[in-house]
């Protein structure tokens, strides 16, 4: 899953997605309300965490902006001062799906986040599963015939990306876009690379399985049963 963090302080934003990538996530981060505008309005993200304060563009004409101008509805986590009541409401009544008091707990905003995850524009499975292969995402337990599969994050990341959009032909950049942060310093041959790592994995490992992943020549790659 892929996330936004819009937040100008930036030893606490750097923190925030510190501990999210350690939990599998993808991170992108901006550290004021245009940049963050622009980011939210174009990017595919699961959920965007949003201070209150920033600046350029405060969170909650931001906030607004999305709801009413791009009608983009990505779960928002607000984050505001603490005991600041009519910001709350305001975040609320703009398009904020929750919100968490500065200071807060890691623990505490990752539940949040889980909780808003499971509650998008459409339902998101927990257990992805195709042909005899499943991914837990709360676990981040993946079998294959039962047996237990060890993938590093990144591994983790794409291949929950592939199950998400089993069947569908992927480009090297939607994936680039979808798999690694904005700022991230790759070239198109990193996602050869792991895509060779998830084939030696979850196909070449198996071979009385039948292989998932798929090249599709001049597009990109499909996980697909045969």
């Amino acid at each position: 899953m892929k996330l936004l963090i819009i937040e100008d302080e930036q030893r606490i934003a750097l923190a925030i997605k510190k501990g999210l990538e350690q939990e599998a996530y993808v991170v992108d981060v901006a550290h004021d309300g245009e940049k963050g505008y622009d980011l939210a309005a174009t990017g595919d993200y699961t959920v965007i965490i949003l201070d209150l304060m920033l600046p350029k563009l405060d969170g909650i004409t931001l906030c607004r902006k999305l709801r009413t101008e791009e009608k983009i509805h990505t779960p928002i986590l607000m984050l505001t001062a603490k005991g600041d009541i009519e910001s709350k409401v305001s975040g609320l009544n703009t398009g904020a799906d929750d919100y968490l008091a500065k200071p807060f707990a890691f623990a505490e905003l990752l539940a949040r986040v889980r909780a808003l995850a499971r509650r998008p524009r459409k339902a998101i499975e927990q257990v992805l599963a195709l042909d005899d292969l499943t991914l837990n995402t709360i676990t981040y337990d993946v079998r294959r015939s039962k047996m237990s599969i060890a993938l590093s994050k990144k591994e983790f990341v794409l291949l929950e990306y592939l199950l998400r959009h089993r069947g569908t032909v992927l480009s090297k950049e939607q994936i680039m876009n979808s798999v690694w942060s904005y700022n991230a310093d790759i070239l198109p041959n990193t996602v050869e690379v792991y895509m060779g790592y998830l084939r030696n994995k979850i196909d070449r490992a198996f071979p009385k399985s039948k292989p998932l992943i798929r090249t599709v020549r001049g597009f990109g790659y499909k996980l697909a049963e045969n």
